[in-house]
This record gives C-alpha cells, structure tokens and sequence, in this order.
C-alpha cells in the first residue's frame, strides 16, 4: 500500500493532494480543525473543532471527535466528493442526490493530509444490523409508518444518544430505538428512558412518541410496551420489511441476550 501524507500544508497543496487521490481512487484522511456544516433531510452546524474526517473512495465520509466510536457526522456511499479553496479555508464537501443531501467540513488550519491507495479485495458479509436498519428507515421512512420524517440520528439525550429522532404526520415527536434481533423488556426500558429524557427537554406537556424496531419482542415486553404507552414496530434488519415469525423456543435465550446489550 502506498500512503503519501502532507503535514501542515497549505491549503492550496492539501486541495492539490485531495484532488489527485480523487482521481486516483484513495482513501483520504485529514486532521485539523475545522467547522461541519449538513443540509439534507434536515439541517445541523458544528463549530469549531479538532476532528479527523475520513474520506472514502466508495462515496462515504466520516468526521471523527476524540470521543466514542460513532462519527458525528457522515454521509453514506455513493456521495461524491470534492474539495475548493473559498474565502481562506479549504472545503471539502460531500454529496448525494437521493435524496438531496450536502455534507461541508472547512478547515481554518489542516494539520495532516494523507492519501492511501488501498487495495482489499475480502469481503466481510455482515447483513442483519442496526445500522441495516437505520438505513432501511433513514432511505424509505413510510416502512417505519407512512408520513414519518427522520430529523436526526444518534440525537444526544441525558439518557445517552437516540438512534433515531424524527417526527409523524402530524409534527409529534418520535423517538426511535433498533434493535437487531428479538428483545426484551430492558429494550423497552431502554426507550423509556429516552422518551422520559425529552420530555425533560421539551416539557411534560410535549406529546413525545417512543417506537421500537426490532425483528420481534417477548411477550413480557410486549405487555410492557403497552404499559408504558409505547410502540412496536417489526422490521427485519436485513430485508428492511416485516420479517418471517421466529420460533417461540428462541425468546428467552433473545431475552437473555437483551439484557446484555440493551445498553449497547
């Protein structure tokens, strides 16, 4: 694998470098500090701030903090990429057109640019995911209930972050929780928490929707859900669509697992 890195360029060299590993087909990391702006399904700004954004030749784009594994702004493959000088400040932006979508992260200082020809031909099959299912929701929201809007992903709450936040036909607030397999009540508790964490936000007079995706749930959290006013709607990861019923003798051995990493 070749790398070819420049440290502390100048902008017009690191739009130089971008725009040959473009060409060329690289993967792209840059550190410095930089603002990121999102227009699409809805809008978002970060301020100023030391990030690492990952730039991949398959379309997809990652902005990294010193904090957690998540990114805390990305764009999926298939976006296109590319790189400007403006008004001082080196701009890469990231886009895609279905839906209508812009990423721009501007650097006032780049620290490291590095382009990396990277060349692995394995293939890691991992289907049945959350992250499946968010991007099932996030591509056709009807599949969740027709007229729902996805605001944001990864929302932070005092009850720690909301995998999807959005809203209904009628602008109620809905908190979304996925879950990959067949799961408990501690999943159920789980999105309680986060609908409780809203209202705190918002006010306990804001009406605040709470939904779970899962492949299916046990009967003790079923009876919970609809205890607690909340709602179940069963998607199988992988196909984004009702799935196939499981077997009943698997729902403790799910429970089990449930509990291990709800919090997850």
């Amino acid at each position: 694998m070749t790398v070819n890195t420049l440290h502390r360029p100048t902008h017009r060299d690191a739009l130089v470098h971008l725009e040959a590993a473009f060409e060329r087909g690289d993967m792209m990391t840059i550190f410095g500090r930089c603002t990121v702006d999102y227009d699409g399904r809805a809008t978002s700004e970060l301020g100023p701030g030391d990030r690492l954004v990952v730039l991949k030749p398959d379309g997809s784009i990652l902005v990294h903090t010193d904090e957690k594994r998540t990114p805390v702004n990305w764009q999926p493959p298939g976006c296109t990429h590319s790189a400007s000088v403006r008004d001082g400040r080196l701009r890469v932006r990231s886009t895609r057109t279905s839906p209508d979508e812009r990423l721009d992260v501007q650097f006032e200082r780049v620290e490291q640019c590095s382009a990396y020809a990277v060349n692995d031909r394995s293939d890691l099959e991992l289907v049945g995911s959350e992250e499946d299912l968010r991007q099932h929701i996030l591509s056709d929201p009807d599949v969740l209930e027709p007229g729902f809007e996805p605001l944001e992903t990864e929302r932070q709450s005092d009850a720690g972050a909301i995998d999807i936040f959005g809203e209904d036909a009628a602008g109620v607030p809905v908190v979304v929780e996925l879950k990959r397999r067949r799961v408990g009540p501690s999943a159920a508790s789980q999105l309680r928490r986060y609908v409780d964490a809203l209202h705190r936000e918002f006010g306990d007079d804001e009406p605040i929707r709470g939904v779970l995706v899962a492949p299916s749930v046990t009967e003790r959290a079923g009876d919970m859900l609809d205890r607690e006013g909340l709602e179940f709607v069963a998607l199988d990861p992988e196909t984004g669509e009702p799935p196939v019923e499981e077997d009943e003798g698997e729902a403790e051995e799910s429970e089990k697992a449930d509990d291990a990493d709800a919090d997850a």
